[in-house]
């Protein structure tokens, strides 16, 4: 694939994002194809998976805009741009593209790639990996993803199961007080890519919510936010919304 040809999973919308500082904010999501890292719970194996390559598309920045633009019926929104791990790609040219034609950008990355372009972008939510998803998180690399995207807002959010990824949350907010953070309560169900309408444990995510209210105000940890993935409580692990 050229250098400068992005590989997409798939491009949706308009949706609304369904996490974090955006949450409820109408999108179009561009979904990239790779990631750096293989968590145990990972929810999205379609476009982190190696076995479905073949599905992500190479698509130069301006085949990438047209389909948004054609998407929002020529009405900028936000865009946002998701993965896998959309750091891997070269997605400035579609950065400065779309914005100007008066498109938002958000994108969402573990912090373990750093990008000039992180700089374009209008949020750049970075999700550390807590030490339920059996990877190691490079402190370094996300404080220089931080920097790297000094005009842009900057917001921390972390996928927590229990105690553990919990006090891992505290240490991340620790590191970075200037960031906003927001916890998310994970999702212990993901379906495999051919099976995306599997049953969600509901009850669980939902369990898992009250539990995760109830640590942050017996800490008093007030400055943190507790969301849950609203796009999982209205249409499960499904691709495509």
């Amino acid at each position: 694939m050229s250098d400068d040809r992005i590989r997409v999973s798939e491009i949706f919308g308009p949706t609304i994002q369904g996490e974090g500082a955006l949450i409820g904010l109408p999108t179009v999501f561009v979904r990239t194809g790779g990631c750096d890292f293989r968590c145990s719970w990972c929810d999205s194996l379609h476009a982190v998976d190696q076995a479905y390559r073949q599905e992500w598309r190479p698509m130069a920045a301006r085949e990438v805009m047209d389909e948004v633009a054609r998407l929002s019926g020529g009405e900028p929104l936000m865009v946002t741009l998701s993965g896998g791990n959309p750091a891997i790609q070269p997605l400035g040219p579609l950065i400065e593209a779309g914005r100007a034609q008066g498109y938002g950008f958000a994108m969402e990355t573990q912090g373990s790639i750093v990008k000039p372009w992180f700089a374009s972008l209008d949020m750049l939510v970075l999700s550390p990996k807590p030490p339920s998803s059996g990877i190691e998180t490079d402190w370094d690399m996300v404080a220089a993803c931080v920097k790297a995207a000094e005009t842009a807002d900057v917001v921390l959010k972390v996928v927590v199961f229990d105690e553990a990824d919990f006090a891992y949350a505290k240490k991340a907010a620790a590191r970075f007080p200037d960031l906003s953070v927001y916890l998310q309560p994970g999702n212990h169900t993901p379906p495999p890519p051919e099976d995306d309408t599997a049953e969600v444990d509901h009850a669980g995510i939902e369990a898992r919510m009250r539990w995760l209210v109830a640590r942050v105000t017996e800490t008093k940890w007030y400055e943190a936010k507790v969301l849950p993935q609203l796009h999982v409580s209205l249409w499960g692990n499904k691709r495509g919304v």
